[in-house]
């Protein structure tokens, strides 16, 4: 078993936690593929009633890993920007979940990483939490549903103000725009998370996968989805260049921008 992807359950809580810390947990090709595999096994598991992503520290995860994108491209497949279902048969970086998944939020979350966060039903954020979509420093475009869930977020203005810019917001901004529900002291994030999800947990489980059902129903623009997954098919096709993309991220990091 890998261990660029961990995973462990205790009180019926599963915790996945993405580890390649070296590398601010950045979405290799491996991690892509084990990702929804941990996620499923959560997802299945009779003694799991709540999924808590999280990071190695010293980040949450900072997206892509644009030494691999910058080189063979291998991971942009896996994620949906080229408008295909990934191999979940889904266009989010999870596949079908049943279960509730609380993302605990330990530092940068970056463009695919954001997205990740997006994705969880709510978020608690660490102090050190900061939240970036630098899609347009890089020259990508998302496929895991940024552009829809960002501003339902914190609103169109806002997620137009942080797309278009790259720049970041910090978690308590984030928490008074209200992407996040959270924000407590670094060491206390797992804790409060668990807490959470324990309280989840004491309520009837059949109730809470048809209530959590139920607001993905309602609130999910499939609509939306499609035309950002077709977007950036016509952007891979047409505009996209592994050689652009390392030349980006070394210019990024000659001028000392994070990724």
């Amino acid at each position: 078993m890998s261990d660029v992807v961990l995973y462990e359950v205790s009180e019926r809580i599963a915790t996945i936690t993405l580890n390649r810390p070296e590398a601010r947990n950045a979405l290799s090709s491996e991690v892509l593929r084990l990702l929804p595999e941990r996620m499923l096994q959560a997802d299945a598991d009779p003694e799991v009633d709540v999924v808590v992503l999280t990071g190695t520290d010293p980040a949450f995860c900072a997206g892509l890993d644009l030494k691999e994108l910058g080189s063979t491209g291998g991971n942009l497949g896996a994620t949906g920007a080229d408008g295909r279902p990934n191999a979940a048969g889904v266009r989010t970086p999870f596949p079908a979940m049943t279960k509730p998944v609380i993302g605990a939020v330990n530092g940068v979350a970056i463009t695919g990483g954001f997205e990740l966060a997006l994705n969880c039903d709510f978020l608690v954020a660490s102090e050190r939490a900061k939240f970036g979509d630098t899609h347009t420093r890089v020259g990508v475009m998302p496929g895991w549903g940024l552009t829809v869930l960002l501003p339902q977020a914190i609103g169109v203005r806002r997620a137009r103000e942080m797309s278009f810019t790259g720049n970041f917001m910090l978690a308590d901004e984030a928490l008074q725009f209200g992407l996040v529900n959270h924000v407590v002291a670094h060491d206390e994030l797992i804790p409060v998370t668990r807490r959470l999800a324990l309280d989840i947990i004491g309520n009837d489980q059949p109730g809470v996968r048809q209530m959590r059902a139920t607001y993905d129903e309602i609130t999910r623009d499939h609509a939306g989805w499609q035309t950002e997954a077709t977007n950036a098919a016509r952007w891979q096709r047409e505009m996209f260049s592994v050689e652009q993309v390392e030349a980006r991220r070394r210019a990024i990091q000659e001028r000392g921008r994070t990724m």
